[in-house]
């Protein structure tokens, strides 16, 4: 039996501070620019000022990108352009600062952080503090088997939860989230049918890199027998996501609460980092209030999670390539809302009323007295 109880995060997750967003909706009427002049800029500004409890908005200086690693046994299957147990030369990609997140991460001065969950691959071939938290090699094959065994799935979400802790412990102040994996969109697409109620060919894409025709009726018929197999433990998260999830994927569930918990604003990547936040949704109704989609990758599936949780992407530009880099990609956008809703001067007129209101009621009653 696990000890591990989700439904405490229930309680332990609270909102971002409702007052003060309030008062950074007024300050921000206080400004030089009408409100509604920047468009969602000032909302992102708002809601970054609601989760630092702090107006104004302070700026975030220490992003992060973490990414979980996996392999899933379901890419056996031909569901995916690149091969099974192929997530190690993915990962070794980001680690030699050649991928495109590693690029656009270099660039925008942000460090990334790669944490092996399941990859298939000897452990011994990676740096250490990569894979330290790995629970298994690669992820069943979730079609006809499990994809953890329950006490797996409960190592990875702890090992989830252990990184968030690391992570705001460390200073980090906001995260950027995305997985690295092969097969992992067949797994996301089962979450995300099974917890909004749909069929396979509704949630079923393409992938990152595209599959054809064939490839595609192969992972939506993968898809559907992995709903069957998910539907009855629907009403148990944990035993879900052994079930038809990964270690990956579980891992990013607990990660996602343990930032909710933290009080740690986090960017969501693709369709992966979107079916561990709807599990994330599931435990915990409050938690997607301390999420933000970095951007629509064009996976169905992607656009049912975030329509469920109502999150509406920041950008719209088609990037596939997962790991993290669409997400990465909005991030100067949010520190771009943060420096505007501090920096930004307030009118001119409001600076003075508050003295020239003052001023009378002092002399109004001075003149009052003088008679006596």
């Amino acid at each position: 039996m696990s000890s591990l109880n989700l439904d405490d995060f229930t309680d332990l997750i609270e909102r971002p501070d409702g007052g003060v967003r309030r008062d950074a909706e007024e300050r921000r009427e206080r400004q030089v620019l009408p409100p509604g002049a920047l468009g969602r800029l000032d909302e992102l500004g708002e809601w970054l000022s609601a989760a630092q409890s702090a107006v104004p908005v302070r700026p975030v200086e220490r992003p992060r990108a973490v990414l979980f690693a996996g392999d899933h046994g379901i890419a056996e299957l031909g569901v995916s352009a690149r091969p099974a147990g192929g997530a190690a030369d993915l990962v070794r990609s980001v680690l030699s600062g050649t991928s495109p997140v590693a690029l656009l991460a270099r660039r925008l001065d942000v460090p990334v952080r790669v944490v092996d969950m399941a990859l298939d691959c000897d452990p011994g071939e990676l740096p250490a503090e990569v894979a330290g938290h790995r629970v298994r090699r690669g992820s069943g094959r979730i079609d006809i088997e499990d994809a953890l065994t329950a006490e797996e799935a409960e190592q990875a979400v702890r090992a989830g939860m252990a990184v968030a802790d690391e992570e705001a412990d460390s200073g980090t102040d906001l995260v950027v989230l995305g997985d690295i994996s092969v097969g992992g969109t067949t797994p996301a697409a089962t979450l995300i049918a099974a917890l909004c109620g749909t069929d396979a060919s509704v949630v079923t894409g393409r992938g990152g890199e595209a599959i054809d025709d064939l490839a595609w009726m192969r992972k939506c018929a993968a898809v559907r027998d992995s709903l069957r197999r998910a539907r009855p433990v629907l009403g148990d998260q944990l035993e879900l996501l052994a079930a038809v999830g990964g270690a990956d994927l579980a891992a990013m569930t607990g990660f996602l609460l343990q930032c909710a918990v933290r009080r740690t604003p986090v960017i969501l990547d693709g369709v992966v980092a979107s079916a561990a936040a709807l599990v994330a949704q599931r435990i915990a109704f409050r938690s997607p209030d301390w999420w933000l989609a970095g951007h629509d990758s064009g996976e169905p599936a992607q656009a049912k999670a975030l329509d469920r949780m109502a999150l509406e992407p920041l950008l719209n530009h088609g990037v596939k390539v997962g790991e993290g880099a669409g997400a990465l990609l909005a991030l100067p956008l949010v520190q771009a809302a943060a420096a505007l809703s501090a920096e930004l001067p307030e009118r001119a007129e409001d600076k003075e009323t508050e003295p020239q209101e003052t001023e009378p009621q002092e002399i109004a009653v001075t003149d009052a007295e003088q008679p006596e």
